[in-house]
C-alpha cells in the first residue's frame, strides 16, 4: 500500500540524511561496515542475504563512485540490481522523479536508491513509496552514505574521532557532503573546520551540526595545517554554478598544494570524495601519496558502508 503523501511520512527503514539518524545509529552503521569491509573487498564470502531481492538504482544525476559502489554492495549480498538513469528512462519524457519511482516499486521491488539533483527528492520519493529508500545524493542537500563512508576511512587511520580537527576545504555552499560530513563527525565527537573563500562557504554553516563536537569557519587554510588531524579537499561544482571567477585562483588561495601538504603534522590522513580536479583542489603528488592519502581507501570503504545501509534497509 503505498503511503498517503499528505502524511509527509518515511519509514525507520529509509536512510535519508545523516541528521535524521537518531542516536547511536551512527556508530552502530559504522561498526557493522567495518566488519563487512573484508567481503566488500572480495577477501571473503559475505552471507547472501539479500538473495531473492532486487535493489533498483534510480540515478538521475551522473555518478560513477556511487552508482556502481551500490550496485557491488548489493551483489556482494546476493541482491539483484536494476539501474536506471535519466536518459533512459521516461524521465526524458518529462515523468516526474516520484511517479517513476511510484512504477519502479509497482514492479516489485525491495529497495529503491535515490541520486537526484533535487534537494530533498530522496524524501519525496520516500513518503510516496512503500519501499525503503536511500538517499544516493540529493541536490546541495545531503550525501549520507558518503559521511558513512568518509567517517569509516578516518577511523580506520585515527580510531576514535573525539577530540580530532577535520578540516572540510573547498566548495562548501554548493558541496551535499560537506554537509552530510559535518553531521557525522561532529556526531563523532570531531571539531569540523570549513575552509573556503566566503563566497564559498554559507551564512550559518557553524551552526548546521549537532553533538559533542562542535564546527567553526575560517577563511585562512595556512593558519590551521599544523593543527589539523585530518582534511578534506573538496572540488569546486561548476555544474551547480560556484564560484564564477574564482576557480583560475582557486588553486594558490586554498589548493592543497605539496607545499601545503608539508605543512601537515607527519601522518595526516588527506581524503577527498571524488571526482577530483587534479592541479585545482588538490595537486597529484599530494592525491597519489600512499602514505597519507586515503582517496582510495575510500572508495572501498563505500562498499561495505552501502552494504551496511542496504541490510539496514531490506535484511534488519
Amino acid at each position: 500500500m503505498t503511503r498517503d503523501p499528505r502524511a509527509a511520512s518515511t519509514s525507520p527503514r529509509d536512510f535519508l540524511g545523516i541528521e535524521s539518524l537518531a542516536p547511536g545509529e551512527l556508530e552502530t552503521l559504522l561498526d557493522r561496515a567495518e566488519a563487512l569491509l573484508p567481503a566488500a573487498m572480495g577477501q571473503v564470502r559475505s552471507e547472501p542475504k539479500l538473495a531473492g531481492r532486487v535493489v533498483a538504482n534510480i540515478f538521475f544525476e551522473d555518478s560513477t563512485r556511487t552508482r556502481v559502489s551500490f550496485e557491488i554492495a548489493a551483489k556482494r549480498l546476493g541482491a539483484e540490481v536494476v539501474n536506471l538513469g535519466a536518459s533512459g528512462s521516461s524521465a526524458s519524457k518529462g515523468e516526474t522523479l516520484v511517479d517513476t519511482a511510484r512504477n519502479i516499486e509497482a514492479m516489485g521491488v525491495d529497495a529503491i536508491v535515490v541520486r537526484t539533483s533535487i534537494s530533498g527528492g530522496a524524501a519525496l520519493v520516500a513518503q510516496h513509496v512503500d519501499r525503503p529508500v536511500i538517499n544516493a545524493g540529493d541536490g546541495r542537500h545531503e550525501h549520507p552514505t558518503q559521511a558513512l563512508l568518509d567517517a569509516l576511512a578516518l577511523r580506520l587511520r585515527l580510531g576514535s574521532l573525539a577530540g580530532k580537527r577535520i578540516a572540510i576545504v573547498g566548495d562548501i555552499a554548493n558541496s551535499r557532503v560537506a554537509r552530510s560530513a559535518a553531521h557525522a563527525f561532529v556526531r563523532l565527537g570531531a571539531e569540523v573546520i570549513a575552509v573556503g573563500p566566503p563566497s564559498l562557504i554559507p551564512v550559518g554553516f557553524d551552526a548546521i551540526a549537532k553533538g559533542p563536537g562542535k564546527v567553526s569557519i575560517t577563511h585562512d587554510i595556512d593558519g590551521i595545517l599544523g593543527d589539523l588531524d585530518a582534511i578534506m579537499t573538496l572540488r569546486i561544482q561548476l555544474e551547480r554554478a560556484a564560484g564564477g571567477g574564482i576557480a583560475p585562483d582557486y588553486r594558490a588561495g586554498f589548493g592543497l598544494t605539496s607545499e601545503r601538504r608539508a605543512k601537515l603534522k607527519p601522518g595526516t590522513p588527506i581524503l577527498h570524495p571524488g571526482p577530483v580536479n587534479r592541479g585545482v583542489e588538490i595537486d597529484d603528488a599530494v592525491a597519489d601519496d600512499v602514505a597519507d592519502s586515503v582517496i582510495l581507501k575510500q572508495v572501498s570503504c563505500g562498499v561495505a558502508a552501502r552494504m551496511a545501509v542496504l541490510l539496514r534497509a531490506i535484511a534488519d
